[in-house]
């Protein structure tokens, strides 16, 4: 029996999995992708995180992430604003940071099954886990990291599920000249919004989130760029412009904010499986990383004191909930203001007016760096 099985190989599963493996836990990992791949992610990370990162030799500096100071808004009539960002961040993609870690991770000593986990039960010791070809598997801890949406999800018979998501994510890499090395960018267009910020080797990020009313009136989503994106003279400019990587974009379907547990059914929730800020807040992958901490911390402290598995479940919730439930809050508020033409133009228009108005807005999705 092994002491964690993680399910899901992005940066909260990686994290979590490096840092249990060095305190001396016995580790195995599962993702049913085949590393490298992409993923739909904004590739943005506030610099909240480099205190830590640095701290345990996880900062990827070898693949020289971009660095990012400044934020460049647009309404959907293409109304723009620019400010600084206090904290400021780095671009990576996924393709390269996730496949960074998953080396590290393997280095050190953790066991990756390149396989799915298709069931996982509870019982009164522990876990036992089914994988696609009917392997069982045991473990006395199971951390969920499958992500956005995933079909444990729907086996674990989740909440959030029963209510449908009506966005949809889509995402490219390219290369422009339009847009600056230094900035992140967002442009509105009509029940959506688009954001784009340089990674690394001279790529950038372009990922946009779409109510599916767009893509069901355009009918294709080339021609959903063309009818609704472009009609914001800044993403025209860029689209029309720019060099387009990928042979098809990566996309997915009813991307949710509901609220989830980060415990369910004695299975420990970790990034985005427990819960996910809206993609406009650029936060998601510091909260991945952020959470893997404290919950790695709390098992660490657990298993070296006697374990105690209900103990573990409200110190998770508690410190999960203290550090990430008014920022997961405040980025479905903040997240009205957007994707309207007529709330758009008003955002873009009180931050030119009162720029400690945008500089509050911000801080309310980010948090303060951490070891």
């Amino acid at each position: 029996m092994k002491d964690v099985i993680i399910i899901g190989g992005g940066l909260a599963g990686l994290t979590n999995a490096i840092l249990l493996n060095r305190a001396g836990l016995s580790v195995q990992l599962f993702e049913e992708k085949k590393y490298p791949f992409h993923r739909v992610c904004g590739e943005y990370i506030s610099n909240e995180v480099i205190p830590f990162l640095k701290q345990h030799d996880l900062f990827p500096e070898e693949l020289e992430p971009s660095t990012i100071s400044q934020f460049h808004l647009t309404s959907v009539s293409g109304n723009s604003l620019k400010m600084c960002l206090d904290l400021g961040g780095f671009g990576i993609s996924r393709y390269a940071f996730d496949q960074w870690l998953l080396k590290k991770a393997i280095a050190e000593g953790v066991q990756f099954v390149n396989d799915r986990i298709t069931n996982v039960k509870f019982n009164n010791d522990g876990f036992v886990l089914t994988d696609k070809k009917e392997n069982y598997h045991e473990s006395k801890v199971v951390i969920g990291a499958f992500g956005k949406r995933s079909l444990i999800d729907k086996e674990l018979q989740r909440d959030f599920l029963k209510r449908r998501s009506p966005f949809i994510g889509v995402k490219y890499h390219v290369r422009t000249d339009e847009v600056s090395n230094q900035a992140i960018e967002l442009h509105n267009f009509k029940n959506g919004y688009c954001g784009i910020s340089r990674i690394e080797n001279g790529v950038f990020n372009m990922c946009y989130l779409s109510h599916r009313s767009n893509l069901k009136a355009s009918g294709s989503v080339q021609e959903m760029e063309e009818q609704i994106l472009m009609k914001n003279p800044h993403l025209k400019c860029i689209i029309s412009n720019s060099e387009i990587l990928f042979e098809r974009p990566e996309v997915i379907n009813e991307i949710t904010f509901e609220k989830k547990e980060p415990v369910h059914n004695h299975v420990l929730m970790s990034g985005d499986s427990a819960g996910m800020i809206t993609p406009l807040c650029g936060n998601g992958m510091a909260m991945a990383i952020h959470s893997a901490k404290i919950l790695s911390e709390i098992l660490v402290e657990s298993f070296r004191n006697g374990f105690d598995r209900m103990e573990i479940e409200k110190a998770y919730i508690k410190e999960w909930n203290g550090i990430f439930a008014r920022r997961l809050w405040a980025g479905r508020k903040i997240q009205k203001l957007f994707g309207s033409p007529m709330i758009s133009e008003a955002a873009v228009s009180l931050g030119k007016w009162i720029p400690p108005f945008s500089s509050y807005l911000m801080k309310q999705t980010h948090g303060e760096p951490f070891n």
